[in-house]
């Protein structure tokens, strides 16, 4: 019969001597961490270090090529240049040559239309009856036109009706009858008043005054 087997004696830890450490066959073996002290594993990844400042080689200050006074001369200063004032282009543009070419492209039709035999009959009592109805709708007279005369008026309002079209670069009856041919009903004492102040030679009187104005060529200090 075998002898049986004695426990071992619990063995005490020398660095404390209240602590016991019971031993025994079954316990793991434990492993070494890679935080540990010691030779590291083959085939082991080594650690990255962050904490490695680079610094960049700088160029010292007395190799840097400094241009001299030597090397770029100095830029040639210019006088101003003074010009005449009638001399100076602002781009002022006159249409008064336009106006005039498109009324005499109006007037040298070899018929005339059923517009301008309609406006033929229209007399002066018409015209003033015309005026008259427009002045009649005002809460007040007219003011800066006391010195015009009955044809001008009306020809300044139909420049200010803009369902008519743009006034500024074109002449009056052409502007007319471009409102006549697309329907637009202009008035016929308008036309009555512009056949009858070119039979007398007015030839001014197809440029709008608005348009005068704008084509108008002011000098600074001429107010």
């Amino acid at each position: 019969m075998p002898a049986p087997t004695l426990p071992r004696p619990p063995q005490t830890s020398p660095a404390n001597p209240t602590i016991t450490h019971h031993l025994s066959d079954t316990m793991p073996v434990t492993r070494r961490s890679r935080n540990s002290s010691g030779p590291v594993a083959k085939g082991a990844q080594s650690r990255l270090s962050f904490g490695s400042k680079v610094t960049k080689s700088t160029t010292p200050s007395s190799k840097i090529h400094k241009p001299t006074s030597a090397s770029t001369p100095p830029a040639k200063r210019e006088d101003p240049v003074t010009l005449d004032q009638d001399e100076v282009d602002v781009g002022h543009v006159d249409s008064s040559a336009a106006v005039a070419q498109q009324a005499q492209a109006e007037l040298a039709k070899p018929v005339k239309t059923e517009a301008e035999e309609r406006a033929d009959k229209v007399s002066d009592a018409q015209i003033r009856k015309y005026w008259r109805a427009h002045e009649m709708e005002r809460k007040a007279p007219r003011v800066h036109q006391q010195d015009l005369g009955v044809e001008e008026k009306i020809l300044r309002l139909f420049d200010m009706s803009s369902q008519y079209g743009p006034c500024i670069g074109i002449a009056r009856m052409k502007r007319w009858n471009r409102a006549y041919k697309l329907g637009l009903q202009p008035p016929i004492e308008v036309l009555a008043v512009l056949l009858k102040e070119e039979e007398k030679g007015n030839n001014a009187i197809e440029r709008a005054h608005v348009d005068s104005l704008m084509s108008s060529k002011f000098v600074v200090g001429e107010a």
